[in-house]
């Protein structure tokens, strides 16, 4: 009788998520825009390939960047992942007395999960009919040159840094703070996954920065693909978990490019509660003098080693 109740349910809710699902993403078999006597490359004939028959292409295409998204997020975490099951390692930890125990990291990490299927998934669906409505290629080759999804992301980079200064800067009062941003620093300590640990009206709110440098290169006339906005969701991916991580390095960036901000300028936000608001440079910092603590800090620090030192010897 259970079996039979849990049938009918299901095929009902099947038959209500495929009527959704054609209201959302009305059925279309994806169409491929090849210039007569062009022959794709061979990574535009496996990018062509993967939408090839679809006939929800809004769908296809947000899980190929869902897949993506993963792909790079985790991978980027996983060698800071390794480091921490490694003693030598500790020497690099910006925070090496503070420790985040078992449980606060898995809670951590189940909760990212979860907001990436719930609501970045959902996110990533409605991209493809926002994207092309604005005039983004998505089936069309050839791709644009390196040249241009180089300044294109570049570009993005330094829109969302600016972006992301002025609106987390805001989320540091009153009830913005309280009652949203509060939660992404429960972690003092930041490891890599923690990047993503934020209220999902963050996670909305900051996550518009994405999107507005290619909703300015659109409007200019540049040639943005989708292409060139999974390259441009790696490098953030990329950037994000590393200013998060919770090590610095001798060859970390910011060591070779003052003005990148990296994780010894943004794990300080996190240990301080204060200061250091851009997401990827320190120009926004440096104008408004948002970094005078941090510069005070790392003062203090090397002081206070170099004192250490001549005690040593």
């Amino acid at each position: 009788m259970a079996a039979t109740v849990l049938s009918h349910f299901g095929s009902q809710l099947a038959q209500a998520l495929n009527a959704t699902s054609d209201k959302l993403f009305p059925q279309s078999v994806a169409t491929v825009y090849v210039p007569v006597g062009y022959a794709p490359t061979y990574w535009e004939s496996k990018w062509l390939q993967l939408f090839d028959g679809s006939e929800y292409p809004a769908v296809t295409l947000a899980f190929v960047l869902f897949i993506w998204h993963e792909f790079v997020f985790f991978g980027r975490f996983f060698p800071y992942f390794v480091m921490d099951q490694f003693p030598y390692f500790k020497k690099y930890k910006i925070q090496d007395t503070k420790e985040n125990d078992s449980a606060a990291y898995w809670k951590c990490v189940k909760y990212v999960i979860l907001c990436q299927l719930f609501l970045q998934l959902p996110m990533l669906m409605l991209f493809h009919p926002v994207a092309t409505s604005m005039g983004m290629k998505f089936l069309e080759v050839p791709f644009p040159s390196i040249s241009t999804v180089v300044f294109s992301c570049v570009f993005c980079l330094i829109v969302e840094d600016a972006f992301h200064y002025w609106v987390h800067r805001a989320m540091h009062y009153g009830a913005l703070y309280k009652y949203v941003h509060k939660m992404h620093h429960e972690y003092s300590a930041p490891f890599g996954i923690a990047a993503e640990y934020a209220h999902p009206i963050e996670v909305l709110v900051l996550g518009q920065g994405f999107f507005l440098g290619p909703a300015i290169l659109l409007a200019a006339g540049v040639d943005v693909h989708v292409i060139t906005m999974a390259w441009w969701m790696g490098l953030r991916l990329f950037e994000t978990v590393d200013v998060h991580c919770g090590y610095d390095f001798p060859w970390s960036v910011h060591n070779w490019m003052p003005f990148w901000g990296g994780s010894d300028f943004h794990d300080y936000h996190h240990m301080a509660f204060v200061s250091n608001f851009s997401s990827s440079f320190r120009w926004w910092d440096w104008m408004f003098g948002t970094d005078a603590k941090y510069n005070a800090w790392k003062a203090r620090t090397k002081a206070e080693k170099a004192e250490n030192a001549k005690k040593v010897q």
